[in-house]
């Protein structure tokens, strides 16, 4: 049982990666050790990306599948008491081929390859068949995976069309207010809005270190100091230790602007609170502002995507699609008392990486 429960764990991370040639290889001596069988071979739908066992001097990847046994239907395993090869000498008789079912199609077949006069029991039948939902339950995942970036792209390209005509608006507006007054902080603060919207709208993975996203965070406050001067006071706080936690470009910055936005504009004048700190496996970050606030009813409608802020449930659909439901914003607001949104995510998470 331990053996077997180890040949599954450490042949997962593979399967992760998608049905190929070379995540077949890589597991397949695993699969051997699971089903115990003589002889293993896993394909797509049409041929055979690896094979391990007996017979593996004229059987091997990029065969026909029907070489070494009919192609497992959708809907059920297939079991043959004699294979056909056309090597006399094989030593290769029974087989049990199972389906790879994904998202409800059929993507390849796994088969189980027993000697000659070997009697196919309910219990190979059994074995094959469980192996056969543990691959594809890992294939399933992958799909998943690709879905969430599909989605977590997507979302990131709507975010970017909600913000930018406010902020590139104001943006220039406070720089053109310098062009005369004072134009080396003019063409310094050009310099920072080019910096940030070429972070903001860059076409490469959507995940960033927290550090980086600190960094625009930072040059998208210069530029809204350009607008307010003393009337907006910063304090940032974040531990070291968790700058180099991932997260999705364009995650915190909304967050600021919506505290900008509606805990600064409204009154003309404010303060603006940024703390990140680690809580066990997790990272905590908070964005606070002393503006009016607003209902808690209210705050709730904000996260369900109902108006009143920028890109507030675009980050919460974002954060939930790639952390899981466990992770995401809270807000807390009262009227007259400003406003706190936490966003909680985890320090590290397989498959989100920087870019």
């Amino acid at each position: 049982m331990q053996t077997a429960v180890h040949a599954a764990n450490v042949m997962l991370p593979d399967l992760r990666r998608g049905l190929s040639e070379e995540s077949a290889r890589r597991v397949m001596p695993h699969l051997q050790t699971l089903t115990q069988a003589s002889a293993v071979a896993l394909g797509d739908r049409a041929q055979v990306l690896a094979f391990e066992g007996l017979g593996h001097d004229h059987h091997q990847g990029g065969d026909p599948l029907i070489r070494i046994t009919a192609p497992a239907r959708e809907d059920r395993l297939h079991v043959e008491s004699q294979i056909h090869c056309e090597q006399p000498d094989c030593p290769l008789g029974a087989a049990v081929a199972a389906p790879l079912v994904v998202s409800g199609e059929l993507v390849g077949s796994f088969v189980a390859l027993y000697t000659r006069g070997h009697r196919v029991t309910p219990n190979d039948t059994r074995t094959v068949a469980e192996v056969a939902s543990l691959l594809a339950a890992q294939l399933e995942l992958k799909v998943m995976d690709e879905q969430a970036e599909r989605l977590a792209r997507a979302e990131l390209r709507a975010l970017r069309a909600q913000i930018s005509p406010h902020f590139i608006y104001n943006a220039l507006a406070a720089i053109a207010g310098y062009i005369h007054s004072n134009p080396e902080e003019a063409r310094e603060l050009l310099t920072e809005f080019a910096e940030f919207t070429r972070y903001a709208f860059r076409g490469q993975r959507p995940y960033v270190t927290l550090a980086d996203e600190l960094n625009y965070v930072e040059k998208y406050l210069r530029l809204e100091r350009a607008r307010f001067g003393e009337r907006l006071q910063v304090r940032l706080e974040v531990a070291p230790e968790v700058l180099q936690a991932v997260v999705p470009v364009l995650s915190l910055q909304p967050l600021v602007e919506n505290a900008v936005r509606h805990g600064v504009e409204k009154r003309g004048f404010g303060r603006i609170e940024i703390v990140g700190r680690h809580i066990d496996a997790d990272v905590e970050l908070r964005v606070s502002d002393d503006g009016v606030g607003m209902e808690s009813d209210r705050a709730q409608e904000v996260l369900a995507g109902q108006g009143g802020g920028v890109g507030i449930a675009n980050v919460q659909a974002r954060l939930q699609s790639i952390f899981g439901p466990g992770y995401g914003l809270e807000i807390e607001s009262e009227p007259d008392h400003g406003t706190t949104v936490t966003m909680t995510l985890p320090k590290f998470r397989a498959g989100v990486r920087a870019a």
